[in-house]
């Protein structure tokens, strides 16, 4: 991740800085956004920025959101983006404005998963790519993700939960990309519609 993150900021025109990033996504109260998880984010967004031939510098900003977008993650939703867009600000000093800016509003797309930045799109479903894994890929991460929210009894989350999965599956797309509502949109829908069952 911090190769990824140092040739990120060299091809924007930066002196890299990655902080403590390796360091945030190995906190032991991770079980999902984790490692993991973000190199998965990156893997997949870089998979989408190659159909749609995203310029190196569009792909340098989108890498840098997707290692930043869960950096701070305290079970706080909204707050934990803030924070990540803030430490991203903070690591990039020194580079173009437009370009913080630019991954700032990135990371900040992440708590309504709603944007009109065509690279906030591709990190968006690159975020949700899981819910389209398979099955038993699928059971693990909701097993990590109840473990984060382990602060709340059975029926806190399962009412909490079913709201999420329920939001979810009332979308017209879950996906806003074509390239990803072809490669998970199916299965994600199964897969949500199972755990929203099983609650």
């Amino acid at each position: 991740m911090k190769r990824i993150w140092d040739d990120a900021v060299r091809t924007l025109g930066g002196a890299p800085d990655a902080g403590d990033l390796m360091e945030r996504y190995a906190e032991p109260h991770r079980t999902y956004h984790n490692t993991f998880h973000v190199m998965s984010v990156v893997r997949d967004s870089s998979e989408l920025a190659d159909v749609f031939a995203f310029t190196a510098e569009e792909r340098a900003i989108l890498a840098l959101a997707a290692c930043a977008h869960d950096v701070i993650y305290d079970s706080q939703p909204g707050d934990d983006e803030r924070a990540s867009a803030a430490w991203a600000r903070e690591r990039l000093a020194g580079l173009e404005e437009a370009h913080i800016a630019r991954v700032e509003s990135l990371v900040l797309a992440t708590i309504t998963h709603s944007s009109d930045d065509p690279l906030a799109h591709v990190l968006l479903d690159a975020d949700l790519a899981i819910l389209g894994s398979e099955a038993e890929h699928y059971d693990r991460y909701s097993q990590a993700v109840r473990q984060e929210y382990a602060q709340y009894d059975d029926s806190q989350w399962r009412a909490g939960r079913a709201k999420v999965l329920k939001t979810l599956l009332d979308r017209e797309d879950l996906f806003v990309t074509e390239p990803a509502r072809q490669l998970w949109d199916a299965a994600a829908r199964i897969n949500l519609a199972r755990e929203l069952q099983a609650l």
